[in-house]
């Protein structure tokens, strides 16, 4: 209960603020931490003891139902919170860099003058119709998702506030739709054969085995994709697994097909390359069909490398300019060109562009694979959604295994899909590359990189 001190003309209560006062090594004791006041607000003296008890009982509610307000020596800078709650967050490297940059370059410069808990739902109204004017929708929705992440733990992990200021509720006022994504322009398997030859001219077949192998197995580009070794592909996994559970488990199973394994993602930190695990730990294993592993044997067996794919220059993609030097003229054409003895650049035919694909990133592929599995009708939907990499919800993911009629079915439709609507049609293909010689010590190529793996 609050206790009420007079002192001539002053009148001031005291109650308890939830707080005990901690010993030497920094346990909370049993001795009770009390704040106190003098008014109703600062400057207000207390009309009478009355006025002061009814004061130090709502203060006491406050703290049992926790809405107490912290002294003002307690309160935190918008600033120094985001740099606390940058340091406490565990990130993979990527995530991290990238909400560092959302904070240093947006959410901090704009609240760096606020404290954490003045902030109110107006002034997160006015933030956010900032945000959506200022930039595009998916770094405005990237950035608010970010700012309520900080709020929400400002409430609950270090409690800086009673309540977010971030508020939904039901839509008033004038009528606006919804924006939706871009629509997708209708991408027939032409335009996909086009690209893998457009890559072929501007890579060679590496190039050409890279647009097929995302259009026909959905892995992610760039960091699955560039991460894939040969000790992952179909041309030696399972029997390459360093897992022995993995191992005898798959090679049981995969005993009649193909299967590649997406164990990995390559990006750099700290300007070094790196192995992490794919986007949202979705290892997965994918089987293919018989034309893309040949494929890929063609491809494995034509450099000595443990990485699947290859620059134009036969080193590691990772820290090409990918769009620039690849992508682009893949998509968009570009003009012939001649050779150049000072650079040893070969001389290139003209390439056409691909119209169906202008303004696409390489990513468009990974969606153009979920529609042709999803086009037959037949394949279950927990078989295409793990190929993808994601997890259904609910029961249906609790219950549903994909199983290997399931795989088998998406091995032969993928096969009779190329079989039908690729060589069926005369569309062209390149010939296989030459087989390298094999070392003269008998030495096989390396399975693996031996990069560092983030644990």
């Amino acid at each position: 209960m609050p206790y009420v001190e007079t002192r001539g003309n002053s009148i001031r209560v005291k109650w308890w603020s939830g707080e005990y006062k901690p010993d030497a090594d920094g346990r909370p004791t049993k001795k009770k931490i009390y704040d106190s006041a003098s008014g109703p607000e600062p400057g207000v003296p207390f009309a009478d003891e009355d006025e002061a008890y009814t004061y130090g009982l709502d203060r006491e509610s406050d703290v049992r139902n926790r809405r107490n307000r912290r002294k003002s020596t307690d309160r935190v800078t918008m600033g120094d919170y985001c740099d606390t709650w940058l340091k406490e967050t565990v990130l993979r490297p990527q995530s991290n860099a990238t909400y560092h940059k959302r904070i240093r370059s947006v959410i901090r410069p704009y609240w760096s003058t606020w404290m954490v808990d003045e902030i109110t739902p107006i002034e997160c109204a006015t933030f956010e119709r900032h945000i959506r004017s200022k930039y595009s929708d998916n770094y405005a929705k990237a950035v608010l998702g970010q700012f309520k992440m900080l709020m929400d733990d400002a409430v609950v992990k270090y409690q800086l506030r009673d309540e977010s200021p971030i508020i939904k509720q039901q839509r008033r006022g004038r009528y606006e739709k919804k924006k939706t994504r871009r629509a997708k322009r209708a991408l027939p398997i032409t335009a996909v054969h086009q690209l893998a030859q457009n890559a072929h001219t501007v890579w060679g077949f590496p190039g050409w085995v890279y647009v097929w192998t995302i259009a026909f197995t959905g892995a992610r580009p760039p960091g699955e994709m560039y991460g894939l070794q040969r000790g992952y592909s179909s041309v030696h996994w399972p029997q390459s697994e360093p897992d022995p559970e993995l191992r005898e488990e798959a090679a049981a199973r995969y005993e009649h097909m193909h299967a590649l394994r997406v164990q990995h993602q390559t990006y750099p930190v700290d300007g070094e390359p790196v192995l992490a695990a794919p986007k949202y730990d979705s290892h997965r294993t994918l089987v293919i069909p018989p034309f893309l592993h040949e494929m890929h044997a063609a491809l494995l067996a034509s450099h000595d490398q443990p990485w699947v794919f290859l620059s134009i220059t036969g080193k590691p993609l990772l820290g090409t300019d990918f769009d620039g030097t690849y992508w682009r003229p893949i998509r968009d054409g570009a003009d012939a060109r001649p050779a150049s003895p000072q650079t040893r650049r070969p001389a290139r035919p003209e390439i056409p562009a691909v119209p169906e694909m202008a303004g696409e990133a390489i990513y468009r592929l990974r969606h153009w694979h979920k529609a042709l599995l999803d086009e037959p009708g037949d394949i279950p939907r927990v078989a295409v959604e793990g190929r993808m990499g994601h997890e259904l919800p609910g029961v249906e993911g609790v219950y549903s295994e994909v199983t290997i009629g399931m795989e088998e079915r998406i091995v032969s439709y993928l096969q009779a899909v190329w079989e039908k609507r690729v060589v069926g049609e005369g569309l062209w293909t390149p010939p296989f590359p030459m087989t390298l010689p094999a070392g003269g010590d008998g030495e096989a190529f390396p399975l693996f990189s031996g990069l560092r793996v983030l644990g």
